[in-house]
């Protein structure tokens, strides 16, 4: 008996979390409507016309490989993640910064959480905090993430270990 019960605990734990890591959509969220908003530049990046941006589909130290990016990302600190991006080269191109508030908050898919991000385009997304380039202007010592678990913003200690995603202005 005491066996019986174990198994149809560790079923069901494996079960809420598999469904606590998969993304979690409105019904009516249509991933295939959203795909005018970016240009697959087939390289690894992603431009947003729109607002004249490049992105790098994977986190910062993910791998483009297959049509989806692999192995793991990198958690920087915010100073990390600025010095990382300087000078960074990614398929075949230069330019590459860390994004400010607006720009990060304009890949949210607020129909989505865990992660709150259009998974067709920028796959294997952490559900978590991502650094912005924009600094807390009442305390140096916080900057802006955005958190792609629900679409959040919040201020964090720039000590604190980050995810990053970089950007560039289309060129």
């Amino acid at each position: 008996m005491r066996t019986y019960v174990v198994k149809i605990l560790g079923l069901v734990c494996f079960f809420i979390s598999y469904m606590a890591a998969s993304q979690t959509c409105l019904p009516d969220f249509d991933a295939d409507l959203t795909v005018d908003e970016f240009v697959d530049n087939a390289d690894g990046t992603v431009t947003d016309e729109s607002l004249g941006l490049v992105w790098m589909r994977c986190s910062l130290g993910q791998i483009w490989e297959n049509e989806t990016c692999t192995g793991d990302a990198n958690e920087l600190t915010w100073q990390q993640a600025l010095q990382a991006a300087h000078g960074y080269e990614y398929a075949g191109q230069l330019g590459w910064r860390v994004p400010n508030i607006k720009e990060l908050a304009s890949l949210t898919e607020r129909s989505c959480v865990r992660p709150a991000i259009n998974e067709l385009f920028f796959p294997n997304t952490y559900s978590d905090d991502y650094w912005t380039s924009t600094p807390s202007i009442v305390d140096p010592k916080r900057a802006w993430v955005i958190a792609f678990f629900n679409s959040s913003n919040s201020l964090k200690d720039k000590n604190l270990f980050v995810f990053t995603r970089l950007v560039k202005t289309a060129d």
